[in-house]
């Protein structure tokens, strides 16, 4: 399947490598709810336990500029794991997570909270053809991941101007 699971507009990687550039690796998982509603968390890698039923939506590669594809797939700082709880992915399966920054405070967990900026996700739904497309795609799992197993550099652009380019923004023309 070419189509990402998931895009980030410039605002958003821009802000990404600012705090790798401090904390070093970093990866973010789309919370479900409970204190912090339901936002994208950024944390240093390996300082929240991915589970073995979590969903990889695709791992984020800031060395990228907009509509441009890697040739190789990112690592280190340049690479930043993007997970899903499996229960909120079969809500969300249909949908394309559009990673966004606004201002605001983030949340007390995630890095971005004293930056007066908080990660926001969007959303696109797919259409029918894409829909079929993820048909016969087997998500890479928690489990996977933790035996070593890693997906390849993306085929298809990750990173967007504005979230506007990506979906339906409310306010935005």
């Amino acid at each position: 399947m070419t189509v990402p699971r998931i895009v980030a507009t410039v605002d958003a990687v821009a802000l990404l490598r600012r705090l790798a550039q401090r904390n070093g690796p970093l990866m973010m998982h789309q919370s479900g709810g409970c204190c912090d509603g339901s936002a994208p968390m950024c944390y240093p890698q390996g300082e929240f336990l991915v589970g073995d039923r979590d969903v990889l939506l695709g791992v984020l590669d800031l060395r990228l500029a907009p509509g441009a594809v890697g040739a190789d797939a990112p690592d280190g700082v340049h690479a930043v794991p993007v997970w899903i709880s499996g229960s909120q992915f079969e809500a969300w399966k249909h949908t394309q997570l559009v990673l966004d920054v606004v201002p605001g405070r983030g949340s007390g967990f995630s890095l971005e909270s004293p930056e007066g900026l908080r990660f926001l996700s969007r959303g696109r739904a797919y259409t029918p053809d894409e829909v079929a497309a993820f048909a016969d795609e087997e998500p890479l799992l928690g489990a996977r991941w933790e035996s070593g197993e890693r997906p390849g550099p993306a085929t298809e652009p990750q990173v967007v101007e504005t979230a506007s380019d990506a979906c339906p923004v409310p306010g935005m023309t």
